[in-house]
C-alpha cells in the first residue's frame, strides 16, 4: 500500500468546499476528470455504504468510516461493481480521506489514498485534474 496525497488552496469557504464535493450536480462535475457521468448512491454518514458508479454502473462500493462535516470525509474502498454487482476485494486499507483545514486566507483541500501499485498510475494522472475542477467550481459558486 502507497499513500498518495494531493493538495490544493481554495479561495472559499470549508462549507463552499464540502458542498462541491458531495452535492449531487457538483459531485458529477468534479468527477468527470475521473470518468464522465460519475456519479454515487447512498448516504454520507459513518458506517454506511456509498456506491461510487460510472453511467454503465460500474464502479466500487466503500464504507463511510469518518464524517465531520466540512471537516473530513474518509472512505474504506471494499470492493468492485461490474454491471451492477458487487465483488468484495481483498484492498486491505484502501481508504481514501478529504480534508479541508481553514487557514487566515483561504481553505487547503487535502486528498490521502491509500492504494495498490496497479491504481497509482491513474489516481496520479486524474487527480490533479479533479482538484482544479473542485477549486473552480467552489471559487465560482452564486
Amino acid at each position: 500500500m502507497e499513500t498518495l496525497e494531493y493538495q490544493i488552496k481554495i479561495n472559499a469557504q470549508p462549507e463552499e468546499i464540502w458542498t462541491v464535493l458531495w452535492s449531487d450536480i457538483s459531485y458529477q462535475q468534479w468527477t468527470s476528470a475521473f470518468t464522465k457521468g460519475s456519479f454515487y448512491e447512498g448516504t454520507l454518514e459513518e458506517g454506511s455504504t456509498v456506491k461510487f458508479l460510472d453511467p454503465n454502473n460500474n464502479g466500487m462500493y466503500s464504507r463511510v468510516e469518518k464524517y465531520i462535516p466540512n471537516k473530513e470525509m474518509t472512505f474504506l474502498h471494499l470492493g468492485d461493481i461490474f454491471d451492477g454487482v458487487e465483488t468484495q476485494q481483498d484492498w486491505g486499507n484502501a481508504t481514501e480521506s478529504y480534508l479541508l483545514k481553514e487557514t487566515e486566507d483561504e481553505t487547503i483541500l487535502t486528498v490521502r489514498i491509500n492504494t495498490s501499485e496497479e491504481f497509482k498510475d491513474f489516481f496520479e494522472e486524474k487527480f490533479p485534474n479533479a482538484l482544479k475542477n473542485v477549486k473552480h467550481l467552489a471559487e465560482n459558486q452564486l
